[in-house]
């Protein structure tokens, strides 16, 4: 399928000049500007015949805001061009939605535009299909294939973010509800990607859009304090300029530019909220940038303006030294500049500042060499070592999607802490992280045989918090291992990962032993060994994700997987499996489908079980904090793979609908259990009541008379109104809170009573 458009242009959309110069130069053959570069004119052409491509299947739709439907590719493209992003990529930018709004095949991409564009629409394309606002398992798959698109070209988030940055610029035609949740999404997940990216002017105005929507009255508010005083800050920026110029040219340094630049509203606003001050409290919210022309001469422009202007302390930071993990290098001081007012500096070369404002992209900008872009992401380019470390990430939590969204989250939004080897090297690592982190970052041996720290030449606990600048050296002992208890404290999933990894192998043929034990007393001893032998058990085990039965027996007993996750995957197993094979001559697959199908009943179990829930015997659980369930409630069970075994949530609970389906097991309260039992269960209560003197007091002599145990009280009055009081009860079962909550609504006082945390 091909598509021409010739001069005149097309009336329904204003071309940028840019594009305008390049059409025409196109269909011109008096135009011989590019014919001396043959490369340049294949780009041109390249380019010149996606636009027309796209005009012509686009002709005829309209967007939201009633302009034509081209408009949108043309501006994405634009800002790909301004980015300094190659043909190829500008090409994508005028193609990325034809695929998914018209019946224009990839193939026909390629056969028209080449392979390198077909892959680079694709893979915009199937970004376009994913919702970051799904459950938790399909959002983490949804981040785990946007970040090997990104592993494999880098451009395709980049063309991904020029698109989301033009619909943002345009929101304003769709309804609130979508407004807001395309805003959302752009703050959470593409505004700090276009961060870890370095794409500053992306990043900015990504964020300012979102907070326009998302925060309206704050919005509003801070462009209102902006506005106001602007003269008189500008006059004093201009003056601190000026001096600054001066100075330069008396100390012979090259300057390339010195200008005032405001901050962008959502970083003053995040800056007001997170250091609890009023807009008249921030003083930087614009900044002097001086770009001169070396390393060296930002150094001494540092001194010069320490010199003329006095330096705050504190206020200095040095991201020349120590970049940012997205590249970015800059001096940054704070100074007192006229009538006592504090103003920030930011000091860098003309390529700093290219990378603050382009990042990524910089290096096809403004290359100095004719060199081709390697845009895939190779093992040592530690200009995407974050990206490596989410794709370590993806296969490290494969099993745990909870944990790797916070942690992908973590890494998106998180500014690293950048300690030294005793040898000088940096090492970047999450805020927050400790010596065992840093032990794991340097290699997995170092981190298994850590036996202690020093940092910064002092001997420090293994859970200190390492800051920026220290210098960490890590103590290994030959046996020296891994404690279970590291997993309280380390941050990083790569180091929480291997600590299991090696609990897990070396205790192997323990929880082998463990896990053959505990379904051995629930299955019993007949035809145990010829079952475990059988295709079903390693069908099963497949399905429980080990390769083998031992290694499903291994989780078993580690606690990863459940008898009765096991006990179903083995029936269904043996339902699906055809013909019939004989398991041994005294038993065949029929009788062991009997024998299991029995395996979830108490005939196999000990009786009475001392366990106050039925279908967990022997493995580790808890009862969930976010509903506390009580005896006589209705109750499902959630497999963590954690350390934590088994969560008992009430039926109902809002976060049961988060979990996977076959993490969730059946579980009952255990008949005999709550019947004159010993166990309390806590439950969480609040109760309003007349504010008078001495009503809490009332209240906990009731429940005194009640033998209830009170493990947590808590008054809030306000003035005029009535008090609640949250109480923290001890109570046998629900039918015993229903008894109690039957006594302290009789109190006078009492205008109402309910359990929090509550299910429906």
């Amino acid at each position: 399928m091909t598509a021409t458009v010739h001069p005149p242009l097309p009336d329904d959309c204003t071309l940028p000049g840019w594009l305008e110069t390049c059409v025409l130069a196109h269909h011109d053959d008096s135009q011989d500007d590019l014919a001396h570069d043959p490369e340049d004119k294949s780009n041109n052409v390249l380019v010149c015949q996606a636009f027309e491509f796209a005009y012509t299947l686009h002709k005829g739709q309209m967007r939201a805001s009633g302009e034509p439907y081209i408009c949108h590719p043309i501006a994405v493209a634009g800002l790909l061009r301004d980015l300094g992003g190659d043909s190829a990529m500008i090409a994508s930018g005028f193609l990325h939605d034809i695929v998914e709004d018209t019946d224009v095949t990839s193939e026909e991409i390629e056969a028209n535009f080449g392979d390198e564009v077909r892959q680079l629409v694709e893979g915009v394309t199937k970004l376009s299909k994913f919702n970051f606002e799904s459950k938790t398992e399909r959002q983490a798959e949804n981040f785990r294939r946007m970040f090997l698109a990104m592993a494999q070209d880098i451009r395709v988030i980049v063309v991904k973010l020029a698109d989301r940055l033009h619909n943002m610029r345009t929101l304003e035609h769709l309804g609130d509800e979508k407004r807001r949740r395309i805003a959302r999404e752009t703050m959470e997940i593409f505004a700090p990607l276009a961060n870890r990216l370095g794409i500053g002017r992306f990043k900015w105005e990504l964020e300012d859009l979102s907070f326009k929507y998302l925060e309206p009255d704050a919005y509003r508010q801070m462009q209102r304090h902006i506005t106001e005083k602007r003269a008189d800050r500008e006059a004093r920026l201009m003056q601190v300029a000026e001096t600054l110029r001066q100075r330069m040219h008396q100390s012979e340094i090259q300057v390339v530019d010195v200008s005032s630049r405001p901050k962008h509203l959502y970083g003053i606003y995040r800056k007001m909220e997170r250091q609890q001050k009023d807009f008249s409290e921030i003083y930087d919210i614009a900044a002097i940038r001086l770009i001169v022309g070396t390393n060296e001469e930002c150094y001494r422009a540092l001194a010069i303006v320490h010199d003329a202007f006095r330096p705050v302390p504190g206020r200095f930071k040095d991201y020349i030294g120590l970049p940012k993990p997205n590249r970015y290098q800059s001096l940054h001081t704070v100074v007192i500049g006229p009538k006592g007012k504090p103003i920030e500096v930011q000091i860098r070369t003309l390529e700093m500042h290219h990378v603050a404002e382009y990042g990524i992209a910089a290096h096809w900008k403004y290359k100095e060499t004719g060199a081709s872009t390697n845009t895939r992401i190779s093992a040592d380019d530690d200009k995407f070592t974050w990206l490596r470390q989410l794709l370590e990430w993806q296969n490290d939590l494969k099993d745990d999607a909870q944990e790797f969204l916070e942690n992908v989250k973590g890494n998106l939004f998180d500014e690293d802490v950048y300690v030294f080897t005793p040898d000088g090297d940096v090492v970047p690592l999450s805020r927050g992280a400790t010596s065992v982190d840093f032990a794991y970052r340097i290699h997995t041996e170092v981190g298994n045989h850590c036996a202690g720290a020093r940092v910064n030449g002092r001997i420090v606990t293994l859970d200190t918090p390492l800051e920026n600048g220290d210098i960490v050296e890590i103590i290994t002992q030959k046996n020296s291992h891994p404690s279970l208890d590291w997993l309280n404290f380390v941050v990083t999933p790569s180091a929480r990962n291997r600590i299991r990894q090696w609990y897990k192998r070396s205790h192997r043929d323990e929880n082998i032993a463990r896990g053959r034990d505990m379904l051995e007393k629930e299955l019993g001893r007949s035809g145990f060994d010829a079952l475990l032998k059988s295709e079903p058990a390693q069908i099963a085990a497949e399905r429980c994700n080990y390769p083998s039965v031992d290694d499903l027996l291994a989780g078993l007993g580690y606690g990863e997987v459940t008898l009765n996750l096991f006990v179903n995957r083995m029936r269904e197993a043996i339902k699906t499996k055809q013909p019939l094979e004989v398991l041994s001559p005294e038993a065949s697959l029929q009788d062991s489908d009997h024998f299991l199908a029995g395996a979830v009943t108490s005939r196999h179990r000990p009786a009475p079980s001392k366990d106050p829930i039925l279908g967990i015997e022997g493995l580790v659980h808890h009862i969930a904090g976010c509903c506390n369930p009580l005896p006589g409630e209705p109750i499902m069970g959630s497999v963590s793979l954690g350390s934590r075994g088994i969560a008992i949530h009430r039926q109902g609970c809002p976060n049961l609908a988060d979990i996977p389906c076959d993490r969730i097991i059946p579980v009952s309260w255990n008949p005999g259990d709550h019947n004159g039992s010993r166990h309390t269960y806590p439950v969480e209560v609040r109760i309003e009541v007349i504010d008078r003197v001495g009503v809490l007091k009332d209240i906990l002599s009731h429940l005194s008379d009640l033998q209830i145990n009170v493990h947590k009280a808590q008054v809030k009055t306000f003035p005029g109104q009535t008090a609640e009081i949250d109480l923290g009860l001890d109570v046998k079962d629900h039918a015993h809170l229903d008894q109690t909550f039957g006594q302290i609504r009789k109190m006078t006082d009492v205008l109402k009573i309910r359990r929090m945390n509550a299910v429906g």
